[in-house]
């Protein structure tokens, strides 16, 4: 009997070590698992647009600037384009451009058609990279779009519909423990709304009472028991009885409550699953800053986090059981102590029709030391129509970027005046929660995602399919595309497994014809598409339309006169680009020898030009079809190949169709008298043509190949100043609503800059609003304002 229970507790005692010792290696495995998982996650890329204004009208050019970030703000100089879409209700695009970026910015224009529909429009960019993460981590923000030729509709009576939502803290209600609870309203219009209201129990006794502090939010405690129902209770400011059911309360689980008290954040993790280890992990998406063990004992583990070793901006705070299983997860924001003050004063507080206004900036950090930043400014008229509470860069960046869903006014967070703010933050942070990682792919193991996009580290990425005629994919098979025109631009590529292609171009702008082809004399029967390059996956935000008001009418009216007088006197000067400042060079760059035809007796077919003065080609005839050889540096190439033929940079494989090529609309031939190898394509020489008129003078393509639109990177469109001169004759209307627009003000080393511009004839008031990012990451935003009398 005795040896019995030695054995039984050897067995107790070898469990109870085994238990220790897994116990022991749960927080480093998590950590482990954490750092492996943003290891995997090597770049994750952030966008940030600011637009001239937030209201248009059809007819109206929209001017836009993107700043291009890492995780930490910092701006980055990997992907180069940039993909900006303007989406209806039914996330159907109605306008989409492909931008540059370079250094961290770029920046463009869009004309809004005339035919849109009146509404509230999504404004979403994103790079290619970024794809592979989804369309919520794309940036996303609310336009609103009127058409004056429809007829507007005035503000109804409609049915309310009310949106309660609670969140508890830490993820669940679990019966018999105290949880502070967090709620969030929207109205009709999707913007936050004031109620008060009371939780009631299934006896309709009165638990708690809440009300709401900002923006529809706010917060409660309550204790939920057992078999019990709970319910909310609430009564808006017009009076209308909200009645909407709490979570249900689970038996068994944990709870966790944050506490910010000076330099720490004390956070208790309450369980009724009896003693027991904890963990508790804060980290930023970026690395780990806090791991720590704590003992469940009386029901409750607390841990004590210093600010001071948190990352400026969201923590994720998440507490993981004894199995290493995440359990209660809350957020915690700790404002930058690193600041970018931009001081932008106008010269004036009141101005004349058609006046110039000097708008002075200076850039100073934290330590009042200046600064460098990359700065764009927006001067417009302010009325009715205008949009309050403007999306700007230190918000969005340091805030909602973070967050899921709409933020409604982020900038108030920021606001040193806001009485209430941290009390405001608090509760808009208990409305999140489990938003960065799925936790059990993350303590898995599983392994890093497949990145089904690339980076366009050098220019804009055309993607496309090969497949047979009977839809099948085709592997390792050589695909051309060539964009015709004066610049030869002409890029090779290999398909894989899946008959994907992938041409990586580079500066590629404009609207373009693209032709897309094989080597026609070897295949003749392969089919090839080109892949949208926007994505066609997109958020659950919506964003609601509402009516206007029958004040704002006059205000319509007058801004739809003057976007109608500016179309009609200054449409000229609204339509005029810059030239992209791009090497003009071919892809083989300096040519051994060019042939500019007209210094030479003008031939009229092609094989006479061949054979008379160009010294490097041979030209012959080999079972009654024209062949091309090129004599190089110490020898004729390949004497089976002929060398690569181009005509305005389109490839031609049967040398017959090159010999019936017009000499007469030929311009030049370059020659390359080597073997060259570019990307997977490689060549017995070139012969490069290039004609007149850049249109191929004549020459049909093969009727095989494939021949579309295709639009490059978007052309910037010159925002329209007028100065002093332009503005002497009066006779000449000038309505302009925004006033100025520059996505790149010149800062001196001394973070001083100027932008100097002129006041129209229209009278009211103006806002300039001023945002900038440093090289280090820290933005900053400001405005001004002024009075046209």
């Amino acid at each position: 009997m005795n040896k019995i229970i030695l054995k039984l507790y050897s067995v107790v005692f070898l469990f109870s070590l085994v238990t220790l010792r897994l116990n022991a290696q749960v927080l480093p495995e998590i950590q482990k698992a954490l750092v492996n998982h943003q290891n995997n996650n090597i770049l994750q890329e952030k966008l940030f647009v600011q637009t001239d204004n937030e209201f248009y009208l059809t007819g109206e050019i929209l001017w836009f600037k993107a700043y291009y970030t890492d995780l930490q703000n910092k701006p980055l100089n990997v992907s180069k384009v940039a993909y900006v879409e303007v989406l209806d209700e039914a996330n159907t695009p109605v306008l989409q451009a492909k931008i540059s970026l370079k250094n961290g910015s770029g920046n463009g224009s869009l004309y809004i058609p005339v035919n849109l529909n009146n509404g509230t429009y999504k404004l979403r960019a994103y790079t290619n990279w970024m794809k592979n993460l989804g369309a919520d981590v794309f940036f996303e923000k609310p336009l609103k779009i009127i058409n004056t030729l429809n007829t507007p509709q005035n503000s109804k009576a409609e049915s309310k519909k009310y949106n309660l939502q609670f969140f508890p803290e830490g993820g669940d209600l679990v019966e018999g423990i105290t949880s502070k609870v967090g709620f969030k309203i929207l109205g009709s219009d999707g913007k936050g709304m004031d109620i008060s209201g009371v939780i009631v129990n299934n006896r309709n006794d009165t638990l708690a009472r809440f009300k709401t502090l900002k923006f529809g939010i706010g917060q409660f405690s309550f204790m939920p028991l057992a078999n019990n129902d709970y319910k909310a209770i609430a009564r808006s400011a017009q009076g209308e009885i909200i009645i909407q059911q709490l979570p249900a309360a689970k038996k068994t689980g944990y709870v966790l409550n944050l506490k910010d008290e000076n330099a720490n954040l004390n956070i208790d993790v309450f369980s009724n699953l009896g003693n027991q280890k904890l963990y508790l992990v804060a980290h930023n998406g970026i690395k780990t800053v806090f791991a720590s063990t704590g003992e469940v004992s009386g029901g409750k583990a607390s841990f004590v986090v210093k600010k001071d070793s948190l990352a400026d901006g969201i923590t994720y705070l998440t507490a993981f059981n004894n199995e290493g299983k995440a359990v209660a997860e809350r957020l915690y924001f700790k404002k930058s102590a690193k600041k970018l003050t931009i001081n932008a004063v106008s010269d004036s507080k009141l101005y004349n029709n058609r006046q110039e206004v000097n708008v002075n900036l200076s850039l100073n950090d934290e330590k009042n030391l200046s600064k460098l930043a990359d700065v764009s400014i927006s001067v417009h008229k302010i009325d009715s129509l205008d949009v309050k509470n403007y999306p700007d860069i230190e918000s969005y960046l340091w805030l909602s970027s973070n967050l899921k869903g709409e933020v409604e006014s982020p900038g108030y967070y920021f606001e040193q005046n806001n009485l209430g703010t941290s009390e405001a933050l608090d509760n808009l942070l208990l409305t999140q929660g489990w938003r960065r990682f799925n936790w059990a792919d993350v303590l898995s193991g599983k392994k890093a995602p497949v990145f089904k996009f690339l980076p366009e580290y050098n220019g804009h990425i055309v993607s496309g399919k090969i497949v047979d005629k009977a839809g099948n994919a085709i592997n390792n098979h050589l695909v051309y595309m060539s964009v015709p025109g004066k610049r030869i631009q002409f890029y090779g590529s290999t398909s894989d497994s899946t008959g994907q292609v992938v041409f990586n171009t580079k500066d590629f702008y404009g609207q373009n014809e693209v032709v897309l082809q094989t080597n026609t004399e070897l295949d003749s029967t392969s089919l090839i598409s080109i892949n949208n390059p926007f994505f066609e996956k997109y958020s659950a935000n919506k964003y609601l339309s509402g009516n206007l008001k029958t004040s704002q009418l006059n205000d319509l009216s007058m801004r739809n006169l003057s976007m109608q007088v500016q179309n009609v006197y200054s449409g000229t000067k609204l339509k005029q680009f810059y030239k992209p400042n791009i090497d003009s060079s071919a892809f083989y760059l300096n040519p051994y020898k060019t042939y500019k035809l007209s210094d030479y007796t003008r031939f009229t077919t092609m094989e006479e030009v061949l054979r008379e003065y160009v010294a490097q080609v041979f030209v012959y005839k080999k079972q009654k079809r024209f062949h091309f050889h090129i004599l190089g540096e110490e020898a004729i190439l390949d004497e089976e190949v002929d060398p690569l033929v181009l005509l305005d940079g389109v490839p031609y494989f049967n040398m017959d169709k090159v010999i019936a090529i017009d000499p007469l609309k030929v311009e030049k031939l370059e020659v390359i008298r080597s073997r060259y190898y570019y990307g997977p394509t490689s060549s017995e020489g070139i012969l490069s043509f290039s004609t007149m008129k850049s249109d191929l003078g004549g020459t049909e393509i093969d009727p095989r190949a494939v021949v579309i639109d295709y639009e490059g990177m978007q052309l910037q469109r010159e925002f329209y100043s007028p100065t002093g001169d332009d503005l002497k004759n009066k006779r000449i209307p000038d309505f302009r609503s925004t006033l100025y627009w520059s996505p790149e003000v010149n800062i001196d080393a001394n973070g001083k800059g100027k932008v100097s511009f002129y006041t129209s004839d229209k009278k009211g008031s103006y806002i300039g609003v001023v945002q900038g990012l440093t090289a280090s990451g820290i933005p900053g935003v400001s405005y001004f304002s002024f009075e046209v009398k």
